[in-house]
């Protein structure tokens, strides 16, 4: 079905073809359950996501993390500091001044994302999920195409 329609009602058929709504509707029990997960650690989805995409990439920019984890940049520097008043984060207070000040995993930052991404990796499991392991990387090739695509919003 296109998205266009020249029926004056709508059918449930036509609602089911509506693919950004259908991601809607599949966000709202996956948010729940990932909220579960980072609520045993503590931890909001965008905390775990700069906790890991710091543990992925080491000396990441704060503008560059802030886009890796959909936020706004204003946002990044509020969300940072608290995770360093948590002793997650720390600043790497040798950088030169005038420079960026890289941010970094503490001990106790790299232990509490490795917890939760082992959670995180178990609820995404393809069988988990309802899916084969093709279905799982199609769908996952597909959210990364809506990403990409809302950039351009």
């Amino acid at each position: 079905m296109g998205v266009s329609r020249s029926q004056a009602r709508w059918t449930d058929e036509d609602i089911a073809g509506l693919p950004a709504w259908t991601l809607v509707q599949a966000y709202h029990p996956i948010a729940r359950r990932f909220h579960e997960i980072f609520a045993a650690e503590q931890l909001t989805p965008v905390q775990f996501g700069v906790l890991l995409q710091l543990e992925a990439t080491p000396g990441i920019s704060q503008a560059q993390l802030a886009r890796k984890i959909l936020v706004r940049q204003q946002s990044m520097a509020e969300l940072l500091s608290g995770l360093v008043e948590r002793g997650l984060l720390a600043r790497d207070l040798d950088a030169r001044r005038g420079r960026t000040v890289p941010i970094v995993l503490t001990d106790a930052g790299r232990d509490l994302v490795l917890r939760a991404a082992d959670a995180v990796a178990q609820f995404n499991r393809a069988a988990h999920l309802g899916l084969t392991e093709a279905e799982s990387q199609t769908l996952n090739s597909l959210l990364h195409k809506v990403i990409a695509a809302s950039r351009e919003w």
